[in-house]
């Protein structure tokens, strides 16, 4: 299927590993140009190379930290001054450490709230008016299974990604009759350097081995295994495109069935 993603500008944060290096994969392989962020230039800079072999007429790379709101709107402004504009962001940052809630402190609350919420509106809002000129826009945000059910170990995450939701669903009734479409893609467990540190946290906690706390997590999943990244990638940019232009305000999950309503 051709996505008509050709000619498109996008921005992908955290790209240089794991989801979303699939999701920047995805969109260049359909012929998008796009600007990936991440902390280490050189890592960006192979990645970018990367993505111009499979097929982005243009791709490098913008350093940003999201422990920097001055650097979001850097990150922002440089995308715009390299591709003439982005026409699909997609919002991401690092998943926050495991815990409980009871053990919640206000130190980590707000590191996260400004990693996880505020970092991400800051790079929307700076690329909003573009898309709001041209009519024609796609946000889409790196979300969680815990943004519908809340998984056990992981308060931080469950809380600040809520904020996300509320978010994410307002600003999409707000802006759906200017063609821009706002959406939250949440992955289950997917194989990653997040999910194996979040195991490995396990593993320290129960004494058990690395590889029976991954066997006894996909127990869990009726898919029967975690997910790889590549499987990932190809539902943002299907979010990007003109056949999903009436999907908006939505929690899209690729869990392989573990979240249990419907």
């Amino acid at each position: 299927m051709d996505l008509g993603l050709k000619n498109k500008r996008a921005l992908v944060m955290g790209a240089s590993k794991g989801l979303g290096r699939s999701v920047a994969e995805a969109l260049a392989a359909e012929g998008a140009s796009v600007v990936i962020s991440g902390r280490d230039q050189a890592s960006l800079d192979s990645v970018a190379a990367h993505l111009r072999e499979l097929g982005a007429p243009k791709a490098l790379g913008i350093p940003g930290d999201v422990d920097d709101l001055g650097q979001m709107d850097a990150l922002a402004d440089g995308a715009i001054a390299a591709l003439g504009g982005i026409d699909i962001v997609f919002l991401n940052h690092g998943g926050p450490p495991p815990g409980a809630a009871v053990d919640l402190k206000a130190e980590a609350l707000e590191v996260w709230f400004r990693r996880a919420v505020l970092a991400p509106i800051q790079v929307a809002n700076r690329l909003l008016p573009g898309m709001r000129e041209r009519r024609w826009g796609r946000l889409i945000t790196v979300g969680s299974t815990g943004m519908e059910q809340p998984i056990a170990n992981l308060a931080l995450s469950n809380v600040v990604r809520s904020a996300i939701v509320g978010w994410n669903k307002t600003l999409a009734t707000e802006i759906a009759g200017e063609g821009i479409t706002c959406n939250i893609l949440a992955p289950g467990a997917f194989r990653t350097d997040r999910t194996l540190e979040t195991a490995k946290a396990t593993a320290a906690k129960t004494g058990q081995s690395l590889d029976q706390v991954v066997a006894d997590r996909a127990k869990t999943i009726p898919a029967g295994r975690m997910g790889e990244p590549e499987e990932y990638g190809p539902m943002a940019a299907f979010l990007a495109s003109d056949k999903a232009a009436y999907l908006t305000g939505c929690i899209v999950r690729i869990d392989g069935g573990t979240v249990r309503s419907v």
